[in-house]
């Protein structure tokens, strides 16, 4: 009769559980089961990562920070309802990463602010709601950016440059064959 029943155990295998929160290993197969609901957070805790139940629900969690849910390959379950989410760009990683992974956990999440989104579905959110969004690329894209354009940049000018090198080069070419022509017509031939 024991065998049927999942042991709860205050334990979560080998990894630290976040101090607000109340961990339960559900089996080494299984995962852990992470409880972090009502506890007035601000901003999510470092996740074991065999996590396989979140309940991050009734706190005052203003977005998730991206990439902070991609580590968490053995989650099945996540409650994020009842936080006051923001909902600029930095909901956007949350938005996309519940589309993948649960549409109807996506649907139970409405915007707390700004105003003029307040009660709207974050699944509803468009780029427009979004406003401006310039810094969805990491720094370092951005960096390569500028860096890929300052080098075509001077790719363009340097061929430009040679470009005009060689038509003056030719025009020099022509004048000095053209100036050798003249002279020989001009030098009386001596016999």
């Amino acid at each position: 009769a024991m065998l049927g029943c999942a042991l709860l155990l205050p334990v979560v295998l080998g990894e630290d559980c976040p101090s607000p929160c109340s961990c339960w290993s559900l089996g080494e197969e299984w995962g852990a089961r992470v409880d972090c609901s009502s506890r007035g957070l601000l901003s999510l805790p470092t996740l074991p990562r065999l996590t396989r139940s979140l309940l991050l629900h009734n706190n005052s969690l203003p977005s998730i920070p991206a990439g902070a849910l991609d580590s968490l390959g053995h989650l099945q379950e996540l409650e994020l309802w009842d936080n006051p989410w923001h909902c600029d760009c930095h909901i956007l990683y949350l938005k996309l990463w519940l589309e993948d992974f649960s549409l109807p956990t996506l649907a139970r999440l409405r915007c707390a602010s700004p105003a003029h989104l307040r009660m709207k579905p974050l699944g509803q959110l468009t780029g427009n709601d979004l406003g401006v969004c310039t810094r969805l690329l990491p720094t370092k894209c951005l960096q390569f950016f500028w860096r890929d354009l300052v080098l075509i940049a001077g790719v363009v000018i340097t061929f430009t440059l040679v470009a005009w090198a060689l038509k003056v080069a030719k025009k020099l070419v022509c004048q000095l064959i053209l100036g050798r022509r003249r002279l020989r017509r001009n030098i009386p031939k001596t016999r």
